[in-house]
């Protein structure tokens, strides 16, 4: 009799826990749910660039010669020729003062040349010969002297010393780059926008610019100039943008631009986070969830337009997570329902 009763007893324990473990995985899952709101869609087109001066200019070395000098002047204002830096022209010189002294000897000879000449001394030939020394010798040091000139390194223009690179005693290279000068006003920002996303951009198209040092702000710019050419192996085109209003950005600032390419005004919205694909899940009357196919516009980076296959008073699961499918029974959040449990 007491088998029989313990016997009893645990299976009445084990439907118990049966059922409580059909209840647990019956019961509705609680999610957040979001309403369609009325709002402005922006289509963008994104980019990276670096803020740069709108007129500057490199000052680069075109020989490989030791630096001898090189001013401290970041920071400062030059005019146009200002001696920047010089190279180590010692061999230049010597080699100038040699043809110097070749030019003297030419043009001595060819004096003596013509003398001979007039006396029938020498043939034309001959003197057609000193004549061509001569002129060779005066073309030679010509050439040096204006060589010379690569071995000083000048403001280009009129500005500011933007940055200076280099130290006396390195080596410059051919084309390494030593001063940038330029006015630091106004400024610009030089994109590189996607060959895919080229075809989008106008120029008077408006944009936003974000740097890392200004967190949280935006600065309107225009789509001022595209280049014509894009770079093949990046697959990009460069893209210069301008500000209507002076922005506190420093120059060589890195930055992310928005070209808004598109805008919607009053277009339904649903957030990005309650999309997969083209659907979203809804909580219909019966408590349960089901999948809406949805026509969608422009796909922003919060939010998506609807275009069509929503109900505006539609009340949309705000995160479509893993383990949310059509037909599960579902509940608002906390209790809350429709609007009320948007984020």
């Amino acid at each position: 009799m007491k088998r029989f009763a313990l016997f009893f007893l645990l299976i009445v324990l084990a439907a118990a826990g049966a059922g409580a473990l059909w209840w647990w995985s019956a019961r509705p899952v609680a999610v957040a749910l979001v309403s369609p709101q009325s709002g402005r869609a922006a289509d963008v087109v994104y980019a990276t660039g670096v803020v740069e001066p709108e007129r500057w200019a490199k000052v680069t070395s075109v020989l490989r010669e030791r630096i001898i000098e090189m001013c401290a002047c970041e920071g400062e204002t030059v005019t146009q020729g200002t001696v920047l830096g010089r190279l180590d022209a010692s061999d230049a010189r010597a080699t100038a003062a040699e043809l110097e002294a070749r030019v003297q000897l030419s043009k001595q000879n060819l004096e003596r040349a013509v003398g001979l000449l007039e006396r029938r001394v020498i043939s034309q030939r001959a003197f057609e010969q000193a004549e061509n020394d001569h002129s060779r010798a005066v073309a030679l040091l010509a050439a040096q002297t204006a060589r010379l000139s690569d071995y000083e390194l000048s403001a280009p223009m009129d500005g500011q010393v933007l940055r200076r690179d280099g130290e006396v005693g390195e080596v410059a290279e051919p084309g390494a780059v030593l001063f940038w000068v330029g006015k630091p006003r106004p400024l610009r920002v030089v994109a590189d926008v996607n060959e895919e996303d080229i075809p989008l951009v106008r120029t008077g198209q408006k944009a936003l610019v974000h740097a890392d040092a200004f967190p949280g702000r935006s600065f309107d710019a225009v789509v001022d100039q595209i280049t014509p050419k894009g770079d093949p192996v990046l697959k990009t085109y460069r893209v210069y943008l301008t500000f209507s209003d002076p922005p506190p950005l420093m120059i060589g600032m890195t930055s992310d631009v928005n070209i808004v390419v598109k805008v919607v005004e009053d277009a339904m919205l649903v957030p990005l986070s309650a999309v997969d694909g083209n659907r979203v899940l809804v909580l219909g009357a019966d408590g349960r969830l089901a999948a809406r196919a949805l026509d969608i516009g422009i796909r922003g980076t919060e939010t998506v337009q609807v275009l069509d296959g929503l109900a505006s008073d539609a009340r949309v699961v705000a995160v479509w997570r893993d383990g949310l499918e059509p037909g599960l029974a579902a509940r608002p959040l906390a209790g809350a329902d429709g609007a009320e449990g948007a984020q």
